[in-house]
């Protein structure tokens, strides 16, 4: 047994074994619960639904990899408006892509605007990630709801679309976004210089100071690129939706901290790999399709996502608990 569990880990990692079990629980209770399941549209359903909120989870990872915490859907909002604002000012519906590649330019350096913003106010000050965040939150939001009235902007070229509703060989192009930001994700995280300085600082601050990491520029960088992929999170939106307004993804909040809590992320920084989250993603939007299957209303995937996490927490608490008996 011990044997097996040492193989599993060398090919997965330890920290597959959560989200693995996960999916399995989900994907036996939900094929018995309902016939309809486990089926080609309820995995074409999840394939359109998960890149969003995927995204998401990838701009939040980040920050608290570092110890830290971005509330990045209204960045992500930001930035889809960003993009709206461009398109409704070259023709709206007639806009040409010249207008949607400037959009998406702008949308991007929105989202990165703000992670910097937030990053060198944490960096420097040393003021509390969660502090600064809530203040950026309030901030955009409270800018979103003045330039727009509380209203929201609709009616965009057509070419558009296929970025949130189009498919390549069968493929969902937004899941094909979200592929390609996993392994963005992954390569920076497990490859790259900035990757490990970002686990020395969640792990130790002071220690990654004192080692010669230059923890200023790796906190700013960290959050500007949680800004960027916030902003491709809004531009997905935007073009599944065909509109945006402030509160557009504000639920998926919620969703991105348990995804990485389940996909065993330290909730104090230090440790977490981007794979495991992604399956977390994944057990997740099969929960919410299974709920649905089952005629339960959004209000209550969201009291279950809810006790999750909590649930989530404890199972960690008696881990590490168990572990330490062990010992």
């Amino acid at each position: 047994m011990n044997a097996l569990a040492a193989r599993f880990n060398a090919i997965f990692g330890a920290d597959m074994a959560g989200p693995l079990a996960a999916l399995a629980a989900v994907l036996v209770v939900f094929s018995f619960a309902s016939p309809h399941f486990l089926t080609g549209a309820t995995f074409g359903s999840v394939a359109f639904q998960l890149p969003e909120l995927g995204v998401l989870t990838l701009a939040m990872l980040m920050p608290i990899l570092t110890g830290g915490l971005n509330l990045v859907t209204f960045t992500a909002n930001i930035a889809g408006l960003t993009l709206a604002w461009t398109l409704q000012a070259n023709g709206g519906i007639d806009a040409g892509p010249g207008a949607f590649l400037l959009g998406s330019a702008l949308a991007l350096a929105v989202g990165a605007a703000s992670g910097l913003v937030m990053g060198l106010v944490i960096a420097f000050t040393r003021a509390h990630p969660i502090l600064v965040s809530l203040s950026m939150m309030i901030f955009l939001r409270g800018l979103g709801e003045f330039l727009t009235r509380g209203g929201d902007i609709s009616g965009f070229p057509t070419f558009i679309a296929p970025i949130g509703h189009g498919s390549i060989l069968g493929i969902p192009v937004p899941l094909l976004i979200l592929i390609a930001c996993v392994i963005a994700s992954h390569i920076l995280l497990s490859r790259s210089k900035l990757g490990f300085s970002t686990y020395m600082i969640g792990s130790n601050i002071e220690s990654a100071r004192y080692s010669g990491i230059n923890t200023r520029k790796v906190l700013v960088l960290v959050y500007m690129l949680s800004g960027v992929m916030a902003a491709v999170a809004g531009i997905i939106m935007l073009a599944r939706f065909n509109s945006v307004r402030v509160g557009h993804g504000e639920s998926y909040l919620l969703i991105t901290v348990l995804a990485c809590f389940l996909g065993g992320i330290n909730p104090f920084g230090g440790f977490g790999r981007v794979l495991p989250v992604f399956v977390a993603l994944i057990v997740l939007q099969l929960l919410s399709s299974g709920l649905n299957l089952l005629g339960a209303n959004q209000h209550l995937t969201t009291a279950v996502w809810g006790i999750l996490l909590i649930v989530v927490m404890v199972l960690r608490w008696f881990s590490a608990k168990f572990i330490r008996i062990v010992k």
